[in-house]
């Protein structure tokens, strides 16, 4: 009789959604609100957006608005992320009418869920959209664990609580247990693999 298996150790990115088609939706359909209402051209921004990206070892990156070159020189006096808050909102619409899980994949979760076996996620998609994605999929509670890379620093000055526009507690998991992965730490790494048995 072969051994029950007792963990499931699952990526979350394209392996439960569509991560690459997601992040291209929330792109667009920032990048063109802000090419309508700055005047500069999606030619002239993607550059210089790429360029932060790269930087700040993410594609997503929370203050990307107050960093690009462009509108910082067009708008030298001017609050960016207010200015340009309609593409903030494009952006985070399109987050909501994109995220979905794949075909039966809640299914089969909820089915390995029910055999007594404990799910684990592991990703590079740093902590808060990792959060993000699990709270908004229905999956807190369904994965017992999410391993991740902490967020990126803040910017000078800022702190999470004036980030915030709801109550902290409703940014945290309510079941789901969240763990940081050591900074610079790539898949596929089996030390971390081997700790997520004993988080």
């Amino acid at each position: 009789m072969k051994p029950r298996k007792s963990v499931l150790i699952t990526d979350l990115d394209n392996t439960l959604f569509d991560w690459v088609h997601l992040w291209h939706a929330c792109f667009s359909a920032m990048l063109g609100k802000l090419a309508d209402i700055s005047g500069i051209s999606i030619q002239t921004l993607k550059p210089e957006i790429r360029e932060i990206h790269q930087r700040h070892g993410t594609s997503e990156y929370a203050f990307l608005i107050e960093e690009v070159p462009s509108l910082l020189k067009a708008f030298p006096h001017q609050e960016l992320a207010t200015l340009f808050a309609p593409a903030l909102d494009a952006y985070r619409e399109a987050r909501r009418r994109e995220l979905c899980l794949y075909p039966r994949v809640a299914e089969s979760l909820l089915k390995i869920k029910g055999s007594g076996a404990r799910i684990i996620g592991y990703t590079e998609s740093m902590a808060f959209y990792s959060n993000y994605r699990v709270r908004r999929l229905g999956l807190d509670g369904v994965l017992d664990a999410v391993f991740s890379p902490k967020d990126h620093e803040l910017p000078r000055g800022l702190t999470s609580d004036q980030l915030r526009k709801y109550p902290a507690g409703q940014y945290d998991f309510r079941k789901t247990e969240h763990h940081l992965t050591p900074p610079g730490e790539l898949k596929p790494n089996k030390d971390i693999l081997l700790s997520l048995f004993n988080p």
